[in-house]
């Protein structure tokens, strides 16, 4: 990444959401938390020297603040997942296409992208999703319909808020 970093980190209905990017687009970002500090250290891992842009990709910004104060959004935003093994970038492709209170199964995505016998690999994949909400990682559940793991902050708690609020308002 040798291009100039930017982030920004602002207030949604849920707490700080933090996101990073330069100028090819959209590189991670950080699922709201009550502590700006934490969401600036998870945001902020083994970046070299980024810049604050409280204006950075400012329409995403207002995506992501209509969203979690429940309103049904679409985002809109160039995403780079460039250094991701194949694999991943084609799970998270994927992944990026199911729809608002929908759900699907690790085993489905796995069809989805014709390696059907490689659920767990996609649940690896996932759990490295770098821009969580965004690439909506919290729609896989397993088969039996539990929720399976979550990496992000507040882990399968958050998971579970996430998928509520959107068969309630999306």
């Amino acid at each position: 990444m040798n291009t100039q970093m930017k982030y920004t980190i602002f207030n949604t209905a849920w707490g700080y959401f933090g996101l990073v990017a330069d100028k090819k687009g959209l590189r991670r970002t950080v699922l709201p938390c009550e502590n700006r500090k934490t969401v600036e250290k998870r945001l902020l891992a083994s970046l070299d020297n980024p810049q604050f842009d409280k204006n950075l990709l400012k329409p995403l910004q207002k995506q992501i603040i209509a969203y979690f104060a429940g309103k049904p959004v679409r985002f809109d935003a160039s995403l780079v997942l460039g250094n991701l093994p194949p694999f991943a970038r084609k799970v998270l492709d994927v992944c990026g296409k199911i729809p608002a209170g929908k759900t699907v199964s690790y085993s489905q995505l796995a069809g989805m992208i014709g390696k059907p016998r490689a659920s767990r690999a996609v649940g690896s994949a996932l759990a490295r999703n770098p821009i969580p909400l965004i690439i909506p990682c919290h729609r896989v559940i397993h088969s039996d319909g539990s929720l399976g793991n979550f990496s992000a902050l507040g882990g399968t708690s958050t998971k579970k808020k996430l998928l509520a609020l959107e068969s309630n308002k999306h």
